[in-house]
């Protein structure tokens, strides 16, 4: 295998995150571009701090995957609603012997990021909290996320737990993968099974207290003393759909998490946008072949290529590192795969795409003979129609020489 490197002049610039600062309250942030799986803009993401509520999203993870069904009812019992008042908790509001449904405690639990759900679903899916939390860690370790200890399902800042905000990342996104947690997270409210009780989303109630921002699909907040004030939140503007984390926005009556959201958000959807870089019918690169009826082969991206960049893009310089089969063999296949491509800017790998060979390619035994006549002189071989049988023999006796 062979790496290639070459530069082209094309008129745009690749974003790279060293060249944006913003002036946040919030200590820790993240901002993704879910459809290009790439981090746009983050701050100390890397630093291990206590991220309150957004330790719930794990205890949904870990309850809706031992769930049978989501319409079993179930009844609470006074030890779910145990230190609640003490640790001043945020509660959803069930009722002891009240019956509800698996459903009804994970709306519960997510929206009005209730306590009192919380621990009613510890119990029921794992008997006690020590068990629970297990399973939580266990969780947050098959998911890579090394810098995560749960001490309690609700978030609550006893026994020292913490995370980075790159791990709640993680841990958001694969739980959005899950439909029933995507449907409560995108949810403003609920009522429910039994009509008792109405249930409201503290991350719509929390960017109403800031002004229009229609495109924040739904999320999850939380707040403790030593978290600060955190929000995850999942949105959708211009067809881009987008992952931001922050934590440790001050704890005063300015919703700074929310403003801090708000100033990143709008900054990309201002400034940014995805942009078609190459089209389908464009030359990426030029391969040369061994003994084909082809001297080089035209190497184009299977599918258009976007990029997420500026908008007043300017003209820069863009780097391709091609690694794979530097020559093509006669006998590669159609389809089959030669490399790949990624694409830099300023040293930042944006994009990755797969080569393939798109067209065929054919046995060329004239360029071959002509490489190896002095072989096949000295061989004594006498050539008629070409025979493939005697092709394969004869290049296999000449690899011995």
């Amino acid at each position: 295998m062979k790496k290639i490197v070459f530069v082209l002049v094309l008129f745009f610039s690749v974003f790279s995150v060293k060249a944006v600062e913003f002036d946040l309250k919030s200590t820790n942030a993240i901002f993704y571009n879910l459809d290009e799986d790439t981090i746009l803009y983050e701050k100390n993401s890397d630093e291990k701090v206590a991220i309150a509520s957004l330790t719930k999203i794990m205890t949904a993870i870990v309850s809706v995957e031992n769930i049978d069904s989501l319409e079993e009812k179930v009844t609470l019992v006074k030890k779910d609603f145990d230190t609640l008042v003490e640790n001043n908790a945020s509660v959803a509001g069930f009722k002891v012997n009240e019956e509800v449904t698996y459903e009804d405690l994970l709306y519960g639990l997510l929206l009005p990021s209730g306590a009192d759900a919380a621990q009613a679903l510890t119990r029921l899916i794992a008997g006690n909290e020590e068990n629970f939390v297990k399973l939580m860690n266990e969780k947050a370790q098959e998911l890579g996320m090394e810098n995560t200890l749960f001490t309690n399902e609700t978030g609550l800042d006893i026994n020292n737990p913490y995370s980075t905000v790159k791990d709640v990342a993680t841990m958001f996104k694969y739980a959005l993968d899950n439909p029933t947690i995507r449907k409560i997270i995108t949810s403003k409210s609920y009522t429910t099974s039994d009509g008792s009780l109405k249930l409201f989303s503290t991350v719509a109630s929390s960017i109403a207290s800031v002004g229009n921002m229609d495109y924040v699909l739904g999320g999850k907040t939380g707040t403790t003393s030593k978290a600060g004030r955190c929000l995850a939140t999942i949105a959708e503007f211009n067809d881009n759909n987008y992952l931001l984390v922050t934590v440790g926005a001050p704890m005063i009556n300015t919703p700074y998490n929310v403003i801090d959201q708000r100033t990143i958000y709008e900054y990309f959807f201002t400034n940014y946008d995805m942009h078609t870089i190459y089209k389908k019918e464009d030359t990426l690169l030029e391969l040369e072949t061994e003994y084909a009826d082809k001297d080089r082969i035209t190497i184009h991206p299977q599918e258009d290529v976007e990029v997420y960049l500026k908008n007043n893009y300017n003209r820069e310089d863009l780097r391709l590192d091609y690694e794979g089969a530097n020559i093509v063999s006669y006998n590669t296949k159609k389809g089959e795969k030669l490399g790949d491509i990624t694409i830099s800017y300023e040293d930042e790998a944006v994009k990755t795409i797969p080569i393939y060979l798109d067209e065929e390619l054919h046995f060329d035994f004239l360029k071959y003979i002509t490489k190896h006549y002095e072989y096949a002189i000295a061989g004594g071989v006498v050539v008629i129609g070409g025979s493939a049988i005697l092709i394969k023999t004869f290049k296999a006796k000449r690899k011995k020489i």
